[in-house]
């Protein structure tokens, strides 16, 4: 029977007439309005590009409303030569409790800069006569050749290095 229908639909088809079958899902699906798209068949991806404008006005909105910081901190800093006296040769020498020596005064990490600073900024530099403790701690020695560096100390002489030779 169901050959019978068939046969029947193609005869009308070809004759140019319409045949009213039943609509399936799909079909009403394809035929129904989409109330949020002008276009059912267009692609259903969101356009961001609205959304990211207004993300940006409000970002620009927060940033011109914080208020400038009111706070200040007085901080005081040396003024004038340095603490220590600077010579053509300067010991820098470090002991086993982690003190850093200049010319056997003790100073911090800061004064040390200051100090080789004022050393190398001489018209002759002079010259850093490096001498750590062969027991002093490695992260203490590091840190002073890092400031000897970062204040730009060029001559730097290790003397007595033969000290260290048990300790390889």
């Amino acid at each position: 029977m169901s050959g019978c229908v068939s046969d029947k639909a193609g005869a009308l088809a070809r004759e140019g007439e319409m045949l009213a079958l039943p609509m399936t899902g799909r079909d009403r699906m394809r035929r129904r309005r989409s109330i949020f798209r002008a276009d059912p068949n267009g692609s259903p991806d969101i356009n961001t590009t609205p959304l990211i404008d207004v993300m940006l006005v409000m970002l620009v909105m927060f940033v011109i409303t914080i208020p400038p910081p009111t706070h200040k901190v007085d901080v005081t800093l040396p003024v004038g030569p340095a603490p220590f006296e600077v010579r053509d040769q300067n010991r820098v020498s470090i002991d086993t409790s982690d003190i850093i020596r200049w010319n056997g005064n003790a100073v911090d990490l800061a004064e040390l800069g200051q100090l080789v600073k004022a050393a190398s900024g001489r018209a002759v530099p002079a010259t850093l006569l490096f001498e750590p403790d062969p027991q002093a701690r490695y992260l203490r020695v590091d840190q002073a050749i890092g400031a000897i560096r970062r204040n730009g100390g060029s001559k730097i002489a290790f003397p007595g290095i033969q000290r260290y030779g048990g300790l390889v």
